[in-house]
């Protein structure tokens, strides 16, 4: 993940430098920071939606006519809960945190210079495992006979269609956007001999500030 992570900072890095010293009046760096809401779509256990947050760095210039390009860098946290029963089979929802970077190449529609456009594009996802409070490794799973451990080591690499609107005034500006992961994220546990068939699909929704300099 971490060489991942390294080649997508210097492929922005050098994008950002062909912007500022290319056409000052088209091309504009961005900071994002947000929040998120994360969903994992799957039938294996019960979940429950979290809110977690995203900040990071994009380059928006022109593409062609109306178009912009937009290449952006993003780093999440994304949080999702599980229904499980402790220790002493109460019912106790644990919640599982996913550290992540998106690299994206996306579209822009412009339909007012400047104040609004519509973006779409593929955003690939590298990751770690789950995390989840080590005083919860050991609950069962609701409705399985799985551990809430048993779970954590999922596939590292994630393709999100995406599809987001961008609103505001030249420097200053909101983007919502959804994101649907078309490959199953929990197919890395089919591995594991662990007596299920897993498949989970992701849905992130997101809400961030850009601020253009």
């Amino acid at each position: 993940m971490k060489k991942a992570v390294l080649i997508s900072v210097i492929a922005l890095i050098s994008f950002t430098v062909s912007a500022q010293y290319g056409y000052r009046d088209s091309n504009r760096i961005g900071i994002t920071v947000g929040v998120n809401q994360f969903s994992m779509n799957t039938a294996n256990f019960t979940t429950n939606s979290e809110m977690g947050w995203n900040a990071g760095l994009s380059v928006r210039g022109n593409f062609y006519d109306n178009w912009d390009m937009v290449y952006a860098l993003q780093f999440s946290e994304n949080n999702f809960s599980v229904a499980t029963r402790n220790l002493l089979l109460m019912n106790e929802d644990v919640m599982y945190k996913l550290p992540s970077a998106q690299i994206s190449l996306q579209l822009s529609y412009i339909l007012i210079e400047d104040h609004l456009s519509i973006e779409l594009g593929p955003i690939v996802q590298v990751n770690g495992k789950f995390k989840i409070n080590s005083d919860n490794q050991n609950n069962i799973i609701s409705g399985t006979t799985l551990l809430a451990k048993d779970i954590v080591d999922i596939s590292k690499f994630n393709f999100y269609p995406t599809v987001g609107v961008t609103a505001g005034v030249k420097h200053f500006r909101i983007n919502v956007s959804y994101q649907y992961g078309v490959n199953n994220m929990l197919g890395n546990l089919n591995n594991k001999n662990l007596g299920v068939n897993f498949k989970g699909n992701p849905g992130i929704m997101n809400g961030n500030v850009i601020i253009y300099l």
